[in-house]
């Protein structure tokens, strides 16, 4: 081979024997199919080339015929970018998200939002007409390459948000970055507030992951979780005999979390005796495991969360006041999801990113009339309906781009999401079956619904809803 130059055939002889010497064969005909106008010498060129280009016409039956071609490759002519063929072709390339999609688009085309928005998040690539041969053979080539790589790759996991984890553009947001970051240098308790489902726990572990203690373990309680009799075995330990069935001395929660943070989640729910011993512990540092007799010191700290509206449990005598204000140090409210504009449709994507690089699935994406019912949507579970949706979606739907009937979300006959007076009213509805259900009592008709009184009174408001009788 020295000092001599080779043809494209000599080329292609000499990888098929240094292939084969491996035990491999190189398919020389790679298969590619073509929706669309297809120029004649375009076509010659392409063959010439080692390609089997299968025409196939634009419409509704170029799904099927796609899928018959065998083509790995496919060449979409976007036209003049028309909002009605846009539709189509988000349709077409999300029946087969196994391939790879190259677009041909005129200047005018680009010119039409829609139409750059599918070139950018579903094509490989795209070449402007009039086209140049050498130009889309080298990037269907770049194009065919990646798909031999798809039976060994590996989608990396979407790495954490820079901000702590905390994914979100929103103002809101912003203001809770900065309190955490903010909050993690002071080694003092933190308590987290906010509506079940808003990423309390998350918040918890950005804290802990920025503080100096960041080395040290993070103990989470649920304290809601625990068994009335247990509470303070679980969160103090126990010796040996100090009851019925300790046979041997248990180290508690607290004291596991020596040296880092122990999170106290439904803090709220902790039982009044255990909060006496739990303030102990925030003035003195010190604990006693339970049938003990000597104090133990522990150097761990307190992050505390609650959905409960801690103030009026004070009131109500359903919580300690002086602990209150031992916990209540540094606040961090985490607002609900319908009061973060814009951040539920990047959320979404966010957690249908994390799916497929956990489970090796191709990317997938939402189409616009789902991102458009993802931000309507009232979301009253919050961040942890957003990511059970999502999951359910990415495991049910068949194809690549996710409409709003995957996640669940019901649009009007018009095909738009009216999804706020839906929302609106399976809340009234669920209102009134909860106080119905506790007897107009309201203390228990929020503990029901997972709110406070204060949030159920502005509710019933809301709805115009009388808080004595059935509306």
């Amino acid at each position: 081979m020295s000092g001599s130059r080779l043809g494209k055939d000599g080329i292609r002889s000499f990888f098929a024997r240094m292939a084969a010497g491996r035990g491999r064969s190189v398919p020389l005909v790679r298969k590619l199919a073509w929706i669309g106008e297809l120029d004649a010498g375009v076509a010659r060129e392409l063959t010439q080339a080692g390609w089997q280009v299968s025409r196939l016409p634009a419409g509704d039956s170029a799904a099927a015929a796609v899928g018959r071609s065998g083509a790995a490759v496919a060449v979409v002519d976007c036209g003049l970018g028309e909002d009605q063929q846009v539709t189509q072709i988000e349709a077409l390339i999300g029946a087969h998200p196994e391939m790879q999609w190259l677009a041909v688009a005129s200047m005018e085309a680009l010119e039409r939002p829609r139409a750059c928005e599918l070139i950018h998040d579903h094509c490989f690539d795209f070449l402007i007409t009039p086209l140049r041969t050498a130009n889309l053979i080298a990037s269907l080539g770049h194009a065919w390459g990646k798909t031999r790589l798809l039976p060994f790759a590996r989608q990396a996991r979407v790495p954490a948000d820079a901000d702590l984890g905390m994914v979100g553009a929103s103002t809101a947001m912003a203001a809770v970055r900065e309190r955490l970051c903010k909050f993690a240098g002071f080694d003092m308790p933190v308590l987290l507030t906010g509506e079940t489902g808003t990423g309390k726990d998350v918040a918890a572990r950005a804290i802990h992951a920025r503080s100096a203690r960041h080395a040290g373990p993070f103990v989470a309680i649920n304290c809601g979780a625990l068994p009335e009799n247990l509470v303070q075995s679980e969160l103090f330990g126990h010796e040996r005999g100090a009851f019925t069935g300790a046979s041997t001395r248990m180290i508690g929660r607290i004291e596991a979390a020596a040296g880092g943070v122990v999170f106290l989640d439904e803090i709220g729910d902790l039982p009044l005796e255990a909060q006496c011993n739990l303030l102990r512990f925030l003035e003195a540092h010190t604990i006693e495991r339970v049938g003990g007799t000597q104090p133990i010191q522990v150097d761990a700290r307190v992050i505390a969360a609650t959905h409960v509206d801690l103030e009026r449990a004070v009131r109500e005598g359903r919580f300690r006041e002086d602990l209150f204000y031992r916990l209540n140090v540094l606040h961090v409210p985490l607002p609900p999801l319908r009061e973060r504009d814009g951040d539920a449709a990047l959320l979404a994507q966010h957690f249908l990113d994390e799916f497929c690089a956990a489970h090796g699935v191709p990317r997938r994406k939402f189409s616009a009339a789902a991102r458009e019912a993802i931000t309507a949507y009232a979301w009253p579970g919050n961040v942890r309906e957003l990511i059970n949706r999502v999951h359910s979606a990415a495991v049910t739907a068949g194809a690549r781009l996710l409409v709003p009937a995957d996640l669940g979300l019901a649009v009007d006959a018009a095909g738009t999401a009216d999804l706020q007076a839906a929302r609106a009213q399976t809340d009234r509805e669920t209102i009134v079956e909860q106080l119905r259900a506790s007897g107009f009592n309201m203390s228990e008709c929020a503990r029901r619904l997972h709110v406070s009184r204060v949030t159920l009174y502005r509710l019933c408001r809301k709805y115009g809803l009388k808080t004595d009788s059935a509306a």
